[in-house]
């Protein structure tokens, strides 16, 4: 098979540089030269080149420490303003985010290495969360409930946590923080985001857009010597000197992780030891199922686009297919064949479809990979170690994508890990239960989807005998989420839920409320209590 079509990135230049340019990155305090760093900064690289974009100041405890005691003393006015009158202020933040959405957008591509398309959908997430937040300022309401007790009433409703702490990983440096900030803010929080070291650039981008708002609004007045900024802090620091403290810190309620399986059982176990609360989302071993009567060509789309969009580096990312027998060997042709066609180059250059891996350290996580599926004896169909090999030498982070045939009844233990890169895994079977428990046996549960043209399938795969990932999709892929859905998973995946639907009530506590309005004391379950 011919490698994917290659085309190499564009020199470090005024291309490149264009989106820090546009934001005035460089005059923002927190930006360094990437010349002048030290040990005191994260240095972010360009994946399409290796070269140093800029460097950023790390903070300090300290410095945490008086970020939180400033989000805490906004906070405490910010939560009693109305609620619409805080969906107005998102609303402006959302406006705001609009004007510069392609300079955003391409400083996601150009810190992360996702292609152009990717990035601008990124900050669009983010807008598209700011509207919806909007609406749901508005909406924050709790039920009614008949009282057993003659002359009372009782009821729900929902207050603000406090000041929430948000970690996000590099994959969607700017869009996980909105889901989490949008919604949280709405609700009357304050927010602490600590973002991924290696995408520090669209953090500082991000926060400067917000607090350009938060400047000039004219809707939230706190007191003099309050600042309205303090309620979106940013803190870049690494997990030592951040990281710790915030998952260790009784001042935040709420503490929302992005990453690993690993971390988030690190940051669980931390939260869980001072009774906190916890917002995960974390790794994915997600799947397809083609069933014989699927549209392949809709398949073929939507499991190029699972596996190997973002290079494989997301967290919906399709890892596996499981096709039906009776076409296995044609969907594994159109896919060999589709492979062959993707151009890996410069995630800026309009004509690639995949960019970089994120790091030296993610091509090195793929090759260890790729050597374990060799020694199991796994045929590799395309890509493979040659696949890394024929990138040797050259710039950047690229690597060819790689698909894995996986011989009949063979259950290899590579294929039950969440490997960070385009590596996706086929797996032939003979009916639908067969599938399904193949599809559930993996210990992650974030994201599935079956294709089929039968509703008697695809029902069975949504029942409570089918899927049992957080997300279950039918005709379309794993990947590409819409923010009016709870997004989330189950098992190692974590359990949490963010953006849309009802997710909005991780970041407040409910009370329940029992007025008395008549001149008696009736006791519940019907007690008698006389002096």
């Amino acid at each position: 098979m011919a490698p994917p079509i290659r085309s190499l990135p564009i020199p470090y230049g005024d291309m490149t540089i264009a989106p820090i340019a546009d934001l005035d990155l460089l005059k923002n305090p927190r930006v360094v030269d990437a010349a002048a760093a030290d040990g005191s900064c994260a240095v972010s690289e360009n994946p399409a080149t290796g070269e140093p974009i800029a460097a950023v100041r790390l903070q300090s405890r300290q410095e945490y420490e008086r970020a939180v005691e400033r989000a805490e003393v906004v906070q405490a006015h910010w939560r009693r303003l109305p609620a619409p009158r805080r969906g107005e202020v998102i609303r402006r933040i959302a406006n705001a985010m609009r004007e510069k959405i392609e300079p955003l957008g391409e400083l996601v591509s150009l810190e992360t290495g996702k292609i152009r398309p990717e990035g601008i959908g990124e900050i669009q997430e983010c807008i598209d969360i700011g509207d919806f937040a909007v609406g749901l300022s508005r909406q924050l309401y709790g039920i009614t409930t008949h009282s057993e007790r003659p002359r009372h009433r009782m009821y729900e409703q929902w207050h603000p946590l406090g000041t929430i702490g948000v970690i996000t990983a590099f994959n969607f440096p700017a869009a996980v923080w909105a889901w989490n900030a949008m919604v949280a803010a709405v609700c009357g929080n304050a927010v602490v985001w600590k973002p991924s070291l290696l995408a520090p650039l669209t953090a500082v981008a991000m926060t400067e857009v917000v607090h350009e708002v938060m400047r000039v609004q004219d809707v939230f007045s706190p007191p003099h010597g309050t600042d309205p900024c303090d309620l979106f802090a940013l803190v870049i620091g690494s997990d030592e000197a951040v990281g710790h403290a915030m998952t260790d810190d009784r001042r935040l309620p709420l503490v929302s992780a992005t990453g690993s399986c690993g971390m988030g059982r690190a940051v669980g176990s931390s939260v869980a030891g001072r009774l906190g609360r916890t917002l995960l989302e974390l790794g994915g071993n997600n799947a397809v199922i083609v069933m014989a009567d699927a549209d392949l060509e809709l398949a073929l789309r939507a499991i190029l686009f699972g596996a190997v969009g973002t290079a494989g580096q997301r967290c919906t990312s399709t890892r596996r297919v499981l096709c039906h027998c009776d076409i296995f060997e044609s969907l594994t042709r159109r896919l060999v064949d589709a492979y062959s066609s993707v151009r890996i180059g410069d995630p800026l250059d309009p004509g690639t479809l995949m960019g970089p891996l994120i790091s030296r350290g993610a091509v090195e996580a793929m090759r260890a990979a790729l050597c374990r599926i060799e020694a199991d004896g796994l045929e590799v169909l395309c890509g493979g170690l040659a696949g890394i090999q024929r990138y040797e030498g050259e710039p950047g982070f690229f690597v060819e994508p790689t698909l894995v045939r996986v011989p009949a009844g063979a259950d290899p233990p590579i294929a039950w890990e969440e490997t960070f890169a385009p590596i996706l895994y086929l797996y032939e079977f003979q009916d639908l239960d067969e599938a399904i428990g193949r599809h559930n046996a993996v210990a992650q549960g974030l994201s599935s989807a079956i294709f089929t043209g039968s509703m008697h399938s695809a029902e069975q795969f949504l029942s409570v005998d089918g899927s049992d990932c957080g997300i279950a999709n039918v005709n379309l892929g794993t990947s590409g989420a819409e923010i009016g859905g709870a997004f989330g998973g189950e098992k190692d995946t974590g359990g949490g839920r963010e953006s849309g639907s009802d997710a909005w009530r991780a970041y407040m506590r409910r009370q329940t409320c029992t007025i008395n309005w008549g001149r008696e004391l009736p006791l519940a379950q019907g007690i008698e209590f006389q002096s």
